[in-house]
Formats: C-alpha cells, structure tokens, sequence
C-alpha cells in the first residue's frame, strides 16, 4: 500500500511504498541528493527535516543519532532520507537549502563567481558559502585543510 509524502518548499505531493525509505521518494523527484554512503546513514548528505509527520516515520537508530550529531545545521526535526521509512500518511519533509559541495573540483570551477545558493560542506552541512557570495580560493584551502575527502570520512566512521 502506498504513503503520500509532501515535499517543501516545493509544494509536491508523491508517493512511497508502506516501509519505504525518504531518500528513494527524492530520488524518484529527481532531487540533486548526493547519497555519497550508498544509503548507510553515514554521510548526512540526505539530510532534511521533518514539518510534520516524525511519528508516521520508522524510529531514528543508531547510526543516524551518531551521523546527524556532526551535522552543523541539525535541528530536533532532521531526519537522514536514507534511513527514514514511511509507516503511515502525514509525512512533510523540507528539504534544506543549498548544494552540498561533491569535490574540490566543484569548488576550483566557481572560483570569482557568487554562489547560486548556499554550499554545504558534504559531512557537517555547514555553509562554505552563502548564496550571493563570491566563491573565493579561501574556500577550497579550508576544504582542503579539514581532510575534505569524503571516503576517509566514512573509514573514520566505520572504525569508530
């Protein structure tokens, strides 16, 4: 049986298998949704809130407690799609601003342009850069100097 889910701000309606995940309804919307972790809970690029609807999800394990503790912009409402089943109708997820930030590469071809909308840093969510703002090389030296890589993230992770 199928769930209706709402997605803001967007404003659209769609619909997701009884037990099926949140981050399988943006990917079926076409929503630019990184997934770097292949949908373990581990990288918090699948992150969003919950408007409405946080009792028709699956309980929060674990690992997703653990992953969204690192996440600067976590709110009591953010949940991670990947490991967010829908149980029941109700569910409105917002989806955060901003793009998460793939590689330094993604960083190198915007220098001395202004950011379409914010940046997030791929793990923490912080804002690398505002909307409106100039993407400068300051940008990509802090990326570099935090370990950017996201797989060494996740091997961190993992042996934690």
């Amino acid at each position: 049986m199928v769930k209706i889910v709402r997605l803001e701000p967007i404003a659209q309606e769609t619909e997701v298998e009884t037990n099926g995940n949140l981050l399988s309804v943006l990917m079926n919307k076409d929503l630019d949704v990184l997934k770097e972790c292949g949908g373990r809970g581990m990288c918090a690029t699948c992150h969003v809130y919950i408007q409405d609807g946080m009792d028709a999800l699956t309980p929060m394990n674990r690992r997703e407690q653990r992953t969204l503790e690192v996440i600067t912009s976590c709110k009591p409402n953010s949940r991670l799609a990947c490991q967010s089943r829908v149980v029941t109708d109700g569910v409105v997820v917002e989806l955060p601003p901003g793009m998460y930030v793939r590689s330094l590469q993604d960083i190198e071809a915007l220098i001395g342009r202004r950011a379409d909308q914010d940046m997030l840093h791929p793990v923490t969510g912080e804002i690398l850069v505002e909307a409106g703002k100039l993407v400068t090389r300051s940008t990509l030296k802090q990326l570099e100097e935090t370990k950017f890589e996201i797989g060494a993230y996740l091997t961190q992770t993992k042996d934690a």
